[in-house]
């Protein structure tokens, strides 16, 4: 099932999500809905906050990007209760865009590698290091959880220059290609289709 996006303004995507256990109820049915979204908005990642769930959880589909990094071809992972333990490498600055910002797209600095823990979907632990463009999703999709957004990340004059466009995505005044919800339209965007 398809499920509709939570935009920029809605109070989930700026609070910190909880843990959850294997008796989480629907689990397995939530994460092939997560991956289903994900893939039906041309996404690479999505977080739980992203579909209005506080909790730590988050989906990787980094194959569209298997061109740039050949790691990235079918790499599709589950991410459960994740933490970052380690960032290290350089600084990159890389164009992101996100799917509860449609149509923003901004450079963002982030470490080239990382190291995390997780449960995957069986609640099985890893313990784990990426880099490259793996470890700038996996970043992008993390700071969702942390309630962080691409915006935090930006200089306070490109936040000024991006005004009025956030207030336009708020008010829902955007055109977007898959399912939303905007702050102050819950009801209407949710039983929308």
């Amino acid at each position: 099932m398809i499920l509709p996006i939570v935009s920029y303004g809605n109070a989930i995507l700026k609070s910190r999500a909880r843990d959850i256990t294997a008796d989480y109820p629907g689990l397995q049915a939530l994460i092939s809905d997560m991956f289903e979204t994900m893939q039906s908005a041309s996404g690479v990642g999505l977080a739980a906050p992203q579909v209005n769930l506080g909790i730590r959880l988050f989906v990787v589909d980094a194959t569209p990007f298997a061109d740039e990094d050949p790691r990235a071809k079918n790499f599709q992972k589950v991410f459960i209760n994740p933490r970052i333990t380690e960032r290290s490498g350089e600084d990159v600055l890389y164009e992101e865009g996100c799917l509860s910002f449609p149509g923003i797209r901004e450079e963002v600095s982030r470490k080239s590698s990382i190291r995390i823990t997780y449960q995957d979907a069986q609640f099985q632990s890893h313990d784990e290091v990426y880099d490259g463009i793996i470890a700038r999703i996996i970043q992008h999709e993390y700071d969702h959880i942390e309630g962080l957004l691409i915006v935090d990340h930006l200089s306070s004059l490109r936040k000024m220059l991006l005004k009025r466009r956030l207030k336009e995505l708020t008010l829902g005044q955007v055109k977007v290609a898959y399912r939303m919800i905007f702050p102050g339209q819950r009801r209407q965007a949710a039983t929308a289709n």
